[in-house]
């Protein structure tokens, strides 16, 4: 348990001087104080030198030297009364981010006058080159056929509604005809396959390339032009329908076991496959 020591040092003792020598007196250390305060004992250090200046604002060091003086029982409001009273200049703001209000003119005039330079130095360019287009363009000048002076020897205009006899009696007169005009028959395929239903079928040009692989179904149709099938192969040939030259082809004497080979003469016409 601590008591109060009430010290009676020399007249004119700083609080620092008076704080030593009441822990002195206590017979406590400097590092009782700091456990006991909850400070640093750096903090204890300075206020006893009497060289607080490190520890930040008076308002903030008389705190502590209260704090101090209260543990040891020692009555510092003479000296602290009288270092709060003194006359504190406030401090002064200096302001690193000023500009001086000819600089900001300047600036803003700066900035209209770089803008007005880019402007004009796209502007006219543009200007100059639509005018000298315009320039180049050719001029349409209309002319009064009522007040244009009369060339020599110029031949009147005929007036439009004027008849002319001599072309009538030589108009040969057109008679309409009712009768329609033949129509070109149309070019029919050299060979077209039509699917009944799902088939496998493979033709070959005549180079022996395969033309169509694979299966086609229902409703599909292949169509190929003169000379330029060799040989077809059908698989379900039962569900493909073969015309030839818009002729139907039988394609019995050419299946075995409901598959259909047959080739294409030079001619046009449907062979069997002789290999």
């Amino acid at each position: 348990m601590m008591h109060s020591y009430e010290a009676a040092p020399e007249t004119g003792a700083s609080c620092g001087v008076r704080l030593k020598q009441a822990r002195e007196k206590a017979g406590l250390s400097q590092e009782d104080v700091a456990v006991s305060l909850k400070i640093p004992v750096r903090v204890i250090r300075q206020l006893e030198s009497g060289d607080p200046s490190q520890l930040g604002a008076p308002v903030f060091v008389r705190g502590q030297l209260r704090s101090y003086a209260r543990l040891l029982g020692v009555d510092l409001e003479d000296l602290l009364g009288s270092t709060a009273s003194a006359p504190v200049a406030p401090s002064v703001l200096v302001s690193h981010t000023h500009t001086p209000r000819y600089r900001r003119v300047f600036e803003q005039a700066t900035r209209r006058a770089i803008y007005i330079v880019l402007t004009a130095a796209i502007a006219v360019p543009i200007w100059m080159a639509s005018k000298q287009q315009l320039s180049k363009e050719p001029r349409i000048e209309t002319l009064d056929v009522a007040t244009a002076p009369a060339a020599p020897n110029a031949v009147a205009p005929v007036p439009a509604q004027a008849p002319v006899v001599a072309a009538e009696q030589h108009r040969t007169p057109l008679v309409a005809s009712m009768a329609t005009l033949p129509r070109a028959a149309a070019a029919q395929p050299a060979l077209s396959l039509t699917f009944t239903g799902n088939s496998w079928v493979e033709v070959r040009g005549n180079d022996g390339r395969i033309i169509e692989s694979g299966e086609l179904g229902a409703g599909q149709q292949r169509t190929y032009g003169a000379g330029e099938v060799s040989r077809v192969v059908l698989g379900n040939s039962s569900a493909v329908e073969v015309r030839q030259a818009g002729t139907t082809v039988d394609l019995t004497p050419f299946s075995r076991a409901n598959v259909a080979r047959f080739t294409l003469s030079s001619d046009g016409s449907v062979t069997p496959v002789t290999d």
